[in-house]
């Protein structure tokens, strides 16, 4: 089980949005490559990063931030947002990136989601971004008419590494994690599956580790990290096994 520590970038700023508005951003670091480092000698072992601008806008918007970080860790980063074609996901993955995640292309393109994971095997995962159960686009400022599990279940044999699963109505809001969705959807693929939005303190740790989450690859911590709600050295403890 694994605990991503989230870097949201916005403007090259490290920041966190409220239900993924824009307008709600709460600066935390105008330097993300030494958040990023911050985040590895606390003992995380793989960083979760979001291009919010680069979600909006369709194009990579952040690319000093993100190069930056890249060259400051040594842990595996994934990373999201205004990664639509082929041309983006090859860069970031020759950059260094270890794992792009498709969000808006896949409901928009599925085709190029399964190019690209024949292209370049384990190295792509598909975020699953939903607002009532029903799949949200462009940075969110759209909703589709698209289930989160019938989108996951497009990809089912594409050979996708992973699937992030955000509750967008939890994102920020320190609500607690959806994971009874989250497990629903997981269930209905053999694709990994990683929890996001609403992490807000050590109880959803320990739920995370409970027998009927156990197939769950881990999820992601944002805003609960940055505030301290959630203490890095004990929620490391408990998922490896030594705190509970």
């Amino acid at each position: 089980m694994i605990l991503f520590p989230a870097i949201d970038l916005k403007d090259g700023q490290c920041v966190r949005l409220v239900q993924g508005e824009m307008d709600a951003a709460t600066v935390f670091s105008d330097d993300p490559a030494a958040q990023a480092k911050s985040f590895e000698t606390q003992g995380f072992q793989y960083l979760h990063m979001v291009d919010l601008n680069g979600a909006f806008e369709g194009q990579p918007m952040n690319g000093a931030a993100v190069d930056a970080i890249l060259q400051t860790v040594s842990m595996p980063v994934q990373l999201g947002g205004g990664i639509r074609d082929m041309a983006t996901i090859e860069t970031w993955l020759t950059k260094g990136i270890t794992r792009v995640i498709l969000g808006t292309v896949a409901v928009k393109n599925p085709d190029l989601v399964r190019e690209a994971c024949k292209e370049f095997p384990g190295k792509v995962a598909v975020g699953i971004d939903a607002r009532g159960g029903m799949v949200a686009v462009e940075g969110w400022a759209e909703t589709s008419a698209t289930s989160a599990i019938d989108l996951a279940m497009m990809f089912e044999f594409a050979g996708v590494a992973a699937i992030i699963y955000t509750d967008i109505e939890r994102d920020g809001v320190l609500h607690g994690l959806n994971l009874e969705a989250t497990a629903g959807l997981a269930r209905a693929v053999s694709i990994p599956v990683i929890a996001s939005g609403g992490l807000a303190s050590i109880e959803d740790i320990h739920k995370l580790i409970q027998p009927e989450y156990a197939m769950l690859e881990g999820a992601i911590s944002g805003r609960a990290l940055y505030d301290g709600r959630l203490d890095a050295r004990e929620a490391l403890l408990v998922l490896n096994g030594a705190g509970n």
